[in-house]
């Protein structure tokens, strides 16, 4: 019989390393859009990070890489939402969606940095 133990389903480094780095951007895009909800309350710093979230969102789209204009979206979708909740009637509208966004990317941060560390627990 054969005495070496065969691991079955061990991840390899990189996809390791890209899953940890995507379970980082998750958690910190989850607190960014909190602290822009927080942000946003305060008049004038409301407007000011509104805007320039936007124009860096708007640089992202304008990226060739898909990667940065899936997070051009999101960016400029949070610029727009912080924008938007200096209007009276659509404030509750645009906070809501700032808050289901971040619990929504920490919520996946959290998921993809449990996966990881299952995949380096496989790995050990």
């Amino acid at each position: 019989m054969n005495d070496i133990e065969k691991k079955e389903n061990i991840p390899t480094t990189t996809s390791l390393s890209k899953l940890g780095v995507t379970a980082v951007g998750y958690t910190v895009g989850g607190v960014f859009l909190l602290l822009l909800q927080v942000f946003s309350r305060v008049p004038f710093l409301g407007l000011a990070m509104g805007g320039l979230v936007s124009l860096i969102g708007i640089g992202s789209l304008l990226s060739k890489d898909s990667a940065d204009k899936k997070a051009g979206i999101i960016i400029t979708a949070a610029g727009a939402l912080t924008l938007l909740s200096k209007i009276p009637f659509i404030a509750p509208l645009s906070s809501t969606l700032l808050t289901i966004g971040a619990v929504g990317l920490l919520a996946l941060g959290i998921w993809k940095g449990i996966k990881f560390f299952i995949g380096l627990k496989k790995r050990s």
